[in-house]
């Protein structure tokens, strides 16, 4: 497997739609881990004014996906993802800070820590994911794993 690549990890990214939409970034990528940034926006708020548990939720996914990839190859896909939310995001910048815990031949399994960096650089964890990222490469299209909608 050749070098994982940050500009080339940005560029899948940036075909995405949802995350052109909320303007994440790969700022880090390689060696089984990734690091995902959503600035916070008051578009991206609940009702309560804390950032919307669902970006929480896209960044760990994302994250995850993207670390277990630089482990895998780039053909993966995320088998399932649990998140527990510790307490409400706030400040001015979500990252998602992905790692690999296992990797074997068809599979890894990821853990991300969300945390919000404030203004003056302190970071707060928020929220702490992890999932499990199957490689598609060695899917057959009988196999049971997952597929794109």
């Amino acid at each position: 497997m050749t070098e994982p690549d940050p500009s080339f990890a940005q560029k899948i990214l940036d075909s995405q739609p949802f995350s052109r939409l909320l303007g994440a970034r790969i700022t880090a990528f390689g060696d089984g881990a990734a690091v995902l940034e959503v600035d916070v926006r008051e578009d991206l708020r609940q009702q309560n004014g804390f950032l919307h548990g669902g970006v929480l939720s896209y960044a760990a996914d994302n994250a995850i996906t993207f670390a277990a990839g630089s482990a895998l190859g780039p053909a993966v896909l995320t088998a399932g993802f649990s998140i527990q939310y510790i307490r409400p995001a706030t400040g001015r910048t979500l990252l998602a800070r992905a790692s690999v815990v296992h990797a074997g031949r068809r599979q890894a399994v990821v853990r991300c820590d969300l945390l919000t960096r404030d203004q003056d650089g302190t970071e707060t964890l928020c929220a702490v994911a992890q999932g499990t990222v199957l490689s598609s490469a060695l899917s057959s299209p009988s196999s049971s794993a997952p597929s794109e909608p």
